[in-house]
């Protein structure tokens, strides 16, 4: 801009027979916007848009811009006739300015993307993991049960007690339902049309009677049937799950309520305990594999308990709310299925 200040001050200064092709050139070549005044007046500007041109409001606006932008270049081409050109920043220029924040938000994305990347990779590797270890670990439990079962099938022949027989048989199929949760697990399982109060009664009431008489227990659900797609091992299992934490959470001592609300389309099954509560700031890492606030404990309970409702039956599980030292409600949010 001091070339072009330059130029326009060889034009002013030049003669008739003066060679003026450079300075013209300068001048035609800027494409930078330009504006001249002379006593606190407007008196020329440069790749200025027509519409601002024509608005003398506008214009003086932009020359106080300008004046922001730049310091002013002071041009004497007589003795006490000065001009001052004001300019602003050229297109090139203010795209420059966005390149930098463009890099960044590349390798920022791109960064992103290895990351996560990474991470998918990561956890399919834990999932093939725990996967084939719940697999094994049904297998293993497969063998003796088998025995177990033979063992019974004697004790009933020689006419032992019917109620320990009877006993002894509902723990011998507890095992066998766990050892069909463990086989399920990395595979898709089958969904049936069950009655979801009926499932979650069940559960309920088993583990109801294997509990301190400490916990006082209190179940709640609509009357009518309530019918959804669901795997009644599966689906009992994550009743279980949170009964048992909640439990944990009370420390064997308190009340425990499973409640059951049909809402128009939708079914949610409220888990609220007395516990100890969870900070709000856990309320999603709560459902993380491997987080727990208990010193014993590999924190897999919820995080499985997530995956059979999210992903094997297409429902949704949240802390709906908790408070420390008051306790805690756990919502399970499932579709219904027409009857």
């Amino acid at each position: 801009m001091e070339l072009w200040a330059q130029a326009q001050k060889t034009l002013i200064n030049s003669d008739i027979n003066a060679d003026i092709s450079l300075p013209l050139k300068i001048i035609q070549n800027a494409n930078i916007p330009i504006i001249v005044t002379e006593n606190n007046k407007i008196i020329n500007d440069n790749n200025i848009d027509e519409s601002v041109k024509k608005d003398s409001v506008k214009l003086k606006d932009l020359l106080e811009k300008l004046k922001s932008q730049n310091e002013a270049i002071k041009m004497e081409y007589l003795p006490g006739k000065i001009q001052y050109l004001y300019y602003g920043d050229s297109s090139l220029l203010n795209k420059l300015k966005y390149y930098p924040i463009a890099l960044l938000l590349i390798i920022f994305l791109f960064g992103a993307l290895v990351y996560n990347f990474y991470k998918s990779t990561k956890m399919a590797t834990q999932n093939k993991l725990w996967a084939g270890m719940a697999k094994e670990t049904a297998h293993q439990i497969g063998t003796p049960l088998s025995s177990l079962i033979g063992w019974l099938e004697i004790m009933k022949a020689d006419n032992v007690d019917g109620t320990t027989i009877s006993e002894i048989e509902k723990d011998i199929n507890r095992l066998q339902v766990i050892t069909d949760r463990f086989s399920k697990i990395g595979s898709e399982p089958i969904l049936e049309k069950k009655d979801i109060i009926e499932e979650t009664h069940n559960s309920f009431d088993y583990l109801k009677s294997r509990f301190s008489h400490q916990v006082a227990f209190e179940f709640n659900a609509p009357k009518d049937p309530i019918w959804i797609s669901l795997n009644p091992e599966l689906h009992s299992w994550t009743i279980e799950n949170l009964m048992k934490n909640a439990i944990d959470a009370m420390k064997g001592r308190g009340d425990l309520k499973i409640a059951i609300e049909n809402d128009g389309s939708y079914i949610k099954i409220n888990v609220t305990d007395t516990g100890k509560g969870i900070p709000k700031n856990q309320f999603n890492r709560v459902f993380e594999p491997g987080f727990t606030t208990k010193k014993r404990g590999w924190g897999l309970g919820l995080s499985l308990t997530k995956r059979i409702v999210e992903e094997y039956h297409k429902g949704k599980i949240k802390v709906l709310h908790s408070e420390i030292g008051k306790g805690t409600t756990i919502q399970i949010l499932y579709k219904k299925t027409s009857a």
